[in-house]
């Protein structure tokens, strides 16, 4: 079934890593655990990483020059959306391989399509068709891949399918995945960090089943963060509340107009609404990027009435 993918990575000298702008460690653990993957199975291969970076980033990306994309093979992971893929360049290339998990449909031209909704992260996907492919793994492929998954399932909350992807964790863990470490270094945090977060919680508006936290340019004066941290890193801070059904959390961009949605819900699923504004992501957990706080307001209205058929339908 993945022989293609296998034949591909052996028939190209130079490999080029993309995955989707603004990352969370599901891209980056699944972007750097192809790299070390690749690396470690094919030795010769010339292999590089691109993006942008944020904290999830801990080593550098590749900065390379348009003609390394001659005669390359692109492998695009934990997107499907063009406008999503951090690089446009990867259009360069000679080849081009995607493979996702999320809900949206591929517009990216491509004859390497590997789509599929009932994997909970692009790392698990992974695991799963390099195992099948009899690549060697390491601890450190397996560090990067665990990490993958365990934040875009929420520490093993949101699961597609729970036997499948346990049984894909236990063969990480066997591979000399780290999961005590692995927590440790992306959810133990300063004092001043766990004050941060105290801050943020109270100035969630709260009603009718619906979360909404607002940040706008002023928020960086008060705090010297990235844009990333505070709307992905802030959004799940009104999870697990009984009387609160869908999450948001909107938050403008430090260096331009462009306000970064966060979307969250148990058990409902919103991503319709999410795709409807040009973004996409998983059933119960997407963003969309905004253009001005009229479209926010927009996408608050558009929440609310689900909430509303979701009470009157139950």
């Amino acid at each position: 079934m993945y022989q293609e993918i296998h034949q591909l990575i052996k028939k190209y000298d130079k490999i080029i890593i993309h995955r989707h702008k603004n990352p969370d460690m599901d891209a980056v653990g699944s972007q750097m655990g192809l790299y070390y993957l690749i690396k470690e199975n094919f030795k010769d291969n010339e292999v590089y990483v691109v993006g942008d970076t944020n904290k999830y980033v801990k080593e550098p990306v590749d900065i390379i020059e348009d003609f390394i994309y001659e005669g390359s093979l692109v492998i695009i992971l934990d997107v499907a959306v063009s406008h999503l893929v951090s690089d446009d360049r990867f259009k360069l290339a000679k080849e081009i391989v995607v493979i996702d998990h999320h809900q949206n449909e591929c517009d990216i031209e491509t004859n390497h399509i590997y789509m599929d909704v009932t994997y909970s992260a692009c790392a698990e996907y992974l695991t799963d068709i390099f195992r099948n492919l009899n690549y060697r793994f390491n601890d450190h492929i397996a560090n990067y891949l665990y990490a993958g998954i365990i934040t875009d399932t929420g520490r093993f909350q949101w699961m597609k399918d729970p036997v499948k992807l346990f049984n894909i964790a236990g063969f990480l863990v066997k591979e000399g995945a780290n999961p005590t470490d692995i927590y440790n270094s992306l959810y133990v945090e300063s004092l001043e960090s766990r004050q941060m977060k105290t801050y943020f919680q109270s100035k969630y508006q709260y009603e009718d089943g619906l979360a909404i936290l607002k940040n706008d340019k002023s928020v960086y004066e008060i705090y010297d963060m990235d844009t990333f941290s505070i709307s992905r890193g802030m959004v799940n801070l009104a999870s697990g509340i009984d009387e609160i059904k869908i999450w948001l959390n909107f938050t403008e961009e430090k260096t331009s107009d462009n306000i970064i949605g966060e979307f969250r819900s148990r058990q409902i699923p919103i991503v319709e609404i999410a795709k409807k504004y040009g973004g996409g992501g998983h059933l119960n957990a997407c963003g969309a990027t905004l253009k001005s706080w009229d479209e926010v307001n927009l996408i608050i209205n558009d929440y609310k009435k689900l909430l509303e058929e979701y009470k009157n339908g139950n």
